[in-house]
């Protein structure tokens, strides 16, 4: 006993799979075996030799498939036995043929990111085998045929990120074996018609971006009772979407008795009313997103006691209250971000949003807090925004004042300049009167931080510029110098003090650190004018190490070459594993390597970032001159994106991080480091890659500290490939040279190899075929998920911005550093339909706060 055989297919069903196979131009003949189809890449067979299976996605390899190839020149009708049809990112162009409705075995049907237009053919409905349709991310238009109802065993259906422009069929809810159910991204409209509950089934909802009103209530119909009953049978869903649509009415309470919901979002609707604290019945929720909407009433505490909750979004309503609410209990480990910007939110911020662990993201800007500026800015680690409240006090020199702009009591106080802004002897300083501080600010050579007034002998010191006036009024100015006396007889002996206090802190930091270097291991010498340091980072390091480590540099520890000589790969005795860079014998005699190395120490002991490749030490003598670095074990950037194996390690997520890493990195050079630096060598080859793909920015041989007092102009540096074009005719070196730089790097990571052909291609508009964004992606990597689209795209426009043939145009990298940081807006267009001239010619610029 045993299954039963296959019949085997008549001799002109053989006839009828092979022709339309060898004639439909989809796979290249030369890489096959015309005489075994069933052999062919992406093709399956059953045991009588008849085609079950065609998988064609962007892995295959040899095929002729590429954008432009028609959908028909497959003859379907010919194909009798296929039970899975998948189809994906091959750029397929036509409209489906109704002959599909002809593959009665057909039970999974993939058509997904292509370019497929006209309407869905109501003959799908003859498929009733069908247990998965996805023919998300094309270009169909029309209606959903209701002939689709009758696919009883359908579990799968994605429409999504197409045009169809129909309302949702009320009898969609027959389809009772659902368990996913996608629709975003469309033009539906109408209300809505599903009756939630009546889909026993149903894991996953997404209505988001279409045309949709009514009533949240709509999704729940039925008597109380009913209700309350189908939903307690409603245990499967966990995502729910339906955002960016034009639902209004409140948020229903019986929401929260879907208990195994991970994922809420209906931002960006007209939802009314107060958030219902029945939501605390979602214990498994990670991500709630109620925001633009017009919700009210106070912050519910009911969302603090959500311990797995890790992105709450709740922006751009009308709440009020206070964030002590928010704050309360101690289930906040998992919390990563919190958007609460553009509500009517008052009272202080309390110091505890300040210890959650977990927090990259906090955004409380455009609310009504008062306060002090909260104190744990000083060791804040994640993105926080401020700004446009009424907080007051000290801020840390590092936190970005774009943070805080809009407050009124905070400031980095500038010495007056200006009689008409700032008359001698005030402490007034108000920027909200914008014609005062620029011209104070740009006056202005001499600045203070004024947290140094703070918090001294329990006295509270605020400074703010007075209104611009028209005239200066003599007057006023008299009646104010017996008030000027009074406040110098009180700040100068405070004065005083503080300079007292200070000259006696700097003497003992002075004795500490002369007897800490007395007794250091640190190993320094100078002979001839030469250098040599080996800094004690976890341990001591000694010269005689290094060379032991290598066996005097020996060839076979050595991991690359290059022009200023080689690296080599040590381990030193307390296990730690370094990377040294050893100019050799005859380089060391030529002055550009020499003085290379020389400059590397010189940037790289007085810097230090993360994203930075850090320097532990160095030996600069006549007889032998070596950096010792930090190992990153990735390699180049260079090295992962042209090696196709690592390529594929190098998920969406990771190259969207290294460009992020990257980018904080310059920005750090350029505007935090005084005199700015820049790098002149932005590279593929010079971004290094860790174990966890994080990206360091490293040889620093070329690199300049700025003098922001003369014209900088210098010999051209670099690689061919990343030199901005005006150093072709002018000699001035700026940041926006490494501006350009890391825009190609930008693309290079996105397209997979370097963009040259691409951008050569985009200077010439008869050459410019429509090319779309999604074409030129890596193609060695699946298409990125729908989470990642908008971080591709926003890094796509920053790549283009940077590249800019007008050094002015550019963005500085602070710019593009901050844009990396801040929330996402939604495009309006999809992926599919952005081109790299609307990328080239800044169109999409304005998405962008540049």
């Amino acid at each position: 006993l045993g299954a039963t055989p296959v019949p085997a297919p008549a001799p002109s069903q053989f006839l009828s799979e092979a022709y339309a196979i060898l004639n439909c131009g989809w796979w290249n003949q030369s890489h096959s075996n015309p005489g075994d189809i069933c052999s062919w890449e992406g093709i399956v067979c059953n045991d009588a030799g008849s085609i079950t299976r065609i998988t064609i996605t962007y892995w295959s390899t040899y095929l002729n498939i590429t954008a432009g190839i028609q959908f028909a020149t497959l003859n379907l009708s010919a194909l009798k036995n296929l039970e899975r049809l998948e189809v994906s990112y091959r750029g397929l162009r036509g409209t489906i043929p109704p002959e599909i409705g002809n593959l009665s075995k057909l039970t999974h049907l993939d058509l997904s990111n292509n370019y497929l237009d006209g309407e869905i053919p109501p003959s799908l409905g003859n498929l009733t085998q069908l247990e998965s349709l996805i023919i998300s991310n094309n270009k169909i238009q029309g209606f959903i045929p209701r002939e689709l109802l009758s696919l009883k065993n359908l579990r799968v259906l994605y429409l999504s990120i197409n045009k169809i422009q129909s309302s949702i069929p009320s009898e969609l809810v027959s389809l009772k074996n659902l368990t996913v159910l996608y629709l975003s991204s469309n033009r539906l409209n109408g209300t809505l018609p599903i009756s939630l509950v009546k889909f026993t089934k149903l894991e996953w909802l997404d209505i988001s971006q279409n045309l949709l009103s009514g009533s949240l209530k709509s999704l729940l119909v039925g008597s109380h009772a009913q209700l309350v009953t189908a939903i307690k049978l409603n245990h499967h869903l966990t995502y729910l979407d339906m955002s960016y649509n034009s639902l209004d009415d409140e948020i229903p309470p019986l929401l929260g008795n879907l208990t195994h919901l991970k994922s809420l979002i209906i931002s960006n609707n007209k939802i009314k009313g107060s958030i219902p604290r029945e939501l605390l019945f979602l214990k498994n929720l990670t991500s709630l997103d109620l925001s633009k909407n017009r919700i009210s009433g106070t912050l519910p505490i009911s969302l603090s006691k959500l311990t797995k909750l890790q992105n709450r979004d709740i922006s751009n309503n009308l709440l009020v209250g206070s964030l002590k609410l928010l704050s309360a209990g101690s289930h906040h480990s998992q919390l990563t971000t919190i958007y609460l910007s553009h509500n009517i939110i008052s009272d202080e911020i309390p110091p505890k949003l300040g210890y959650f662990p977990s927090l990259k993201s906090l955004d409380l800007s455009y609310n009504n807090l008062t306060g002090m500026v909260p104190l744990f800015l000083n060791n804040v680690s994640y993105y926080m925004d401020i700004s446009y409240n009424n907080l007051k006090g000290p801020v840390p020199e590092a936190f970005p004042p774009t943070l805080l702009i809009g407050n009124k009591g905070w400031f980095f106080l500038h010495r007056a300049c200006n009689p008409a802004c700032n008359p001698a002897g005030t402490r007034v300083f108000d920027n909200t009167h914008p014609q005062c501080a620029p011209s104070c600010r740009n006056e202005c050579k001499l600045s203070f931080h004024y947290s140094c007034f703070y918090d001294v002998l329990g006295i509270q010191t605020e400074f703010q510029f007075q209104p611009c006036s028209a005239r200066n009024n003599q007057t006023t100015m008299a009646n104010r110098r017996t008030a000027r006396h009074n406040q110098l007889a009180i700040v100068l002996p405070i004065l005083i003090f503080l300079i007292m206090a200070f000259l006696l802190f700097v003497y003992l930091r002075f004795i500490r650190v002369a007897i800490k270097n007395k007794h250091s291991k640190t190993t320094t010498t100078t002979k001839n004018g030469d250098f040599f340091s080996l800094w004690n980072y976890d341990g001591s390091i000694a010269y005689e190490d290094v060379i032991r480590a290598t066996q005097d540099f020996d060839m076979k520890y050595c991991i690359g070459t290059g022009a200023y000589g080689s690296v080599y790969k040590a381990q030193l005795p307390s296990g730690r594993v370094v990377a040294l860079k050893k100019l050799n014998g005859f380089e060391a005699e030529v002055p550009a390597f020499d003085q290379s190395f020389r400059n590397e120490v010189k940037v790289l002991s007085e810097i230090k970032h993360r994203h930075v490749v850090k320097l532990y030490g160095f030996c600069l003598h006549k007889r032998i001159m070596f950096l010792i670095y930090e190992y990153m074990e990735k390699g180049s950037l260079f090295s992962v994106l042209y090696d196709d194996v690592e390529a594929m390690k190098l998920d969406w997520k990771k190259r969207v991080n290294i460009v992020k890493g990257t980018a904080h990195a310059l920005s750090y050079l350029h505007h935090d480091c005084t005199p700015p630096i820049v790098h002149r060598d932005i590279s593929a080859n010079n971004v290094l890659l860790n174990s966890e793909w994080e990206p360091s920015v490293s040889d620093f041989g070329t690199a300049r500290f700025l003098n922001l007092d003369s014209s900088n102009r210098t010999i051209v540096a670099g690689t061919i490939g990343y030199i901005a074009p005006e150093l072709a005719y002018s000699m001035v070196v700026s940041e926006k040279c490494d501006v350009y730089s890391f825009g190609m790097v930008a693309l290079e990571i996105l397209v997979g190899k370097h963009p040259k052909e691409i951008l050569s291609s985009l200077q010439s508009a008869s050459k410019d075929n429509g090319i779309t964004l999604s074409e030129v992606l890596d193609q060695r990597l699946p298409h990125p998920t729908l989470t990642l689209l908008l971080d591709i795209v926003r890094l796509a426009i920053v790549a283009f911005a940077c590249l800019h043939p007008n050094p002015s145009s550019r963005p500085t990298m602070q710019c593009v550093s901050q844009c990396f940081l801040a929330k996402l807006t939604p495009l309006s267009i999809p992926l599919r339909e952005i081109s790299l001239q609307q990328l080239m010619t800044q169109e999409l610029r304005h998405y962008l706060n540049f």
